[in-house]
């Protein structure tokens, strides 16, 4: 896979790295000669210029690129880039780093972004995925906003607890796609038995969220009510 990276600062750099690992093609781009040391990660491509001009972006190759990853610490320049991306060069997949939340709003398909990660809302997800139970977290969204990587921790006394994956009737464009049980993660089939304290990880769409939650919650919820 060739995959073109804007930003050889350490965000950049280590993603090059993970990817190179993988057997990748990589190429660094960035407009600091500082940022762009061949020593720094050996078998990376390296080019030196601005991310927002169509002459360097042509000089890149990115008509070839298979993924853009658009990882500098300016937003602007992360939107503008994955824009040309989409609309001047074909990409198939562009990524775009978010810096500040404020703009997350910003970053979809009418910019030309496929996939937004932003870094402090992925702080957060997994701060609330660490203390939460009971409750549904968005760790990512994928497909421009229109599906979300969700995870939910089993109450101990949920009625999901015994219940086979297979009898679990789940909303529509939902699907459970991992467990993480004991600090194992595996693919459920529909004759594994939900446990206490299991996470659970989904893959829905945006307005079935409030239906997966209330399926999840449902049963504790009146167990509750009823002991009240």
């Amino acid at each position: 896979m060739r995959v073109i990276i804007a930003g050889a600062g350490s965000v950049g750099r280590s993603v090059a790295r993970e990817l190179l690992d993988k057997e990748h093609s990589v190429l660094l781009i960035d407009q600091s000669k500082e940022a762009l040391g061949h020593e720094r990660i050996p078998g990376a491509e390296w080019l030196l210029s601005d991310a927002c001009e169509l002459a360097g972006l042509a000089e890149a190759g990115l008509e070839e690129a298979d993924v853009v990853v658009a990882a500098t610490g300016d937003d602007k320049t992360n939107l503008v880039l994955s824009l040309l991306a989409k609309t001047e060069f074909g990409v198939p997949r562009t990524v775009s780093r978010v810096n500040n939340p404020k703009n997350e709003w910003l970053f979809d398909d009418n910019w030309g972004v496929d996939v937004a990660v932003s870094t402090p809302r992925l702080m957060t997800a997994l701060v609330e995925e660490a203390v939460e139970v009971g409750g549904l977290v968005h760790l990512m969204s994928f497909e421009r906003g229109q599906a979300g990587l969700l995870e939910f921790t089993v109450h101990e006394n949920a009625d999901l607890v015994a219940e086979r994956v297979g009898g679990i009737t789940f909303p529509l464009d939902t699907v459970l796609v991992a467990i993480i049980r004991n600090s194992r993660a595996f693919a459920p089939s529909a004759d594994d038995v939900i446990e206490a304290g299991d996470e659970l990880f989904f893959l829905s769409s945006p307005d079935q969220e409030p239906a997966l939650l209330a399926l999840l919650q449902e049963t504790a919820a009146t167990e509750e009510n009823a002991e009240g």
